[in-house]
């Protein structure tokens, strides 16, 4: 890793007890991204996802008050089982967002006997949107919501 990008990037690893093909299928089948995409008691109210480089993804979640937040980006990378990289850079077919905020890779690695090693890294454009992503509970979120994606994947 650069220097350049340790300022800009947050990362989360971990050891899951399912296979890579499941692990997959939770972040590209949108009836279980609504299962464990948001850090409970956050929940998915729609989830619309064209799973290619270049298809956009819709994901809204709510908070426990009822107030949604849709987060749209599109894929810019996707290797079945394997990697997928995404940005909010873009809201559908390269149409520029208002603020790009960062590009996500979900690595997933086979590690044999049925374990996967997963890999999530954001990378920010800047070193402040960095901060602010972790002091809004990056490791927090996405902890809790690793748990509940390895959870999901381990079940179905």
């Amino acid at each position: 890793m650069t220097e350049q990008n340790a300022r800009l990037e947050l990362s989360l690893t971990r050891i899951i007890d399912a296979p890579r093909e499941k692990i997959y299928r939770c972040w590209t089948e949108a009836d279980l991204v609504k299962q464990w995409f948001a850090p409970l008691p956050w929940t998915i109210s729609a989830a619309e996802l064209d799973v290619r480089a270049g298809g956009t993804s819709s994901i809204t979640m709510r908070s426990p008050d009822g107030e949604e937040y849709p987060n749209v980006g599109v894929y810019l990378e996707v290797v079945p089982n394997e990697r997928i990289v995404f940005t909010d850079a873009f809201t559908s077919a390269w149409v520029p967002s208002a603020k790009p905020f960062m590009v996500g890779t979900i690595q997933l690695d086979d590690l044999g006997n049925g374990k996967t090693r997963y890999t999530a890294t954001v990378l920010h454009w800047t070193a402040e949107d960095r901060e602010a992503h972790e002091k809004m509970g990056f490791h927090e979120g996405w902890g809790q919501c690793t748990d509940q994606l390895a959870a999901l994947a381990s079940k179905i």
